[in-house]
């Protein structure tokens, strides 16, 4: 069973500045993010098929950051991805992560810069949290999204080849943390 939320509402922007505008106020929000992973989480629990004890969560640049957020609001989860968010928590909340963190980012992504990569690392690593953090070289923000007709914004590109490694390490970490059972 998988559910994917569409944060957007079904729309479908061709602006970055406009997507960035909808965007930039919602990671600033931790509250705000934990409520519409609840809501998403909702939906999924609610579905008779779902196994409330085998639920992990995925997701891609703003998904990442809800998906960590749930995480350090201590929602029960098997397993957390996130690819191109690396969004810092409140103090000593990650310590309520219970769960694997794999997280994604490219060498390259503006947002992403070391100095973010370190301190989401040392947020993990200081809370005890079993965490791992692939950068893929030379890829930039967004490298998981095929091209569309639309602007884009300088530092956003995909990367065919990083963008199935990606994928690769989240079936990877979903095969380990929610192993098939017969």
């Amino acid at each position: 069973m998988a559910l994917a939320f569409d944060l957007h509402g079904g729309r479908w922007f061709t602006d970055p500045q406009e997507m960035l505008a909808r965007v930039t106020p919602l990671l600033a929000d931790p509250d705000r993010m934990r409520g519409i992973g609840h809501a998403a989480l909702d939906v999924l629990r609610a579905e008779p098929r779902t196994d409330p004890d085998r639920i992990a969560a995925i997701g891609y640049g703003t998904g990442g950051a809800i998906v960590l957020e749930l995480g350090r609001g201590g929602v029960g989860l098997r397993a957390i991805g996130t690819v191109n968010a690396l969004t810092g928590g409140r103090p000593g909340e990650a310590a309520r992560i219970r769960c694997p963190v794999w997280a994604g980012v490219g060498s390259e992504d503006p947002p992403m810069p070391p100095a973010q990569r370190e301190a989401f690392t040392a947020e993990m690593q200081a809370a005890g949290v079993d965490w791992r953090l692939v950068v893929y070289g030379g890829a930039v923000h967004a490298f998981h999204h095929p091209p569309v007709d639309q602007t884009v914004l300088p530092g956003v590109g995909y990367h065919p080849q990083h963008a199935q490694r990606a994928w690769r390490d989240i079936v990877g970490l979903l095969a380990e943390c929610l192993p098939v059972t017969d």
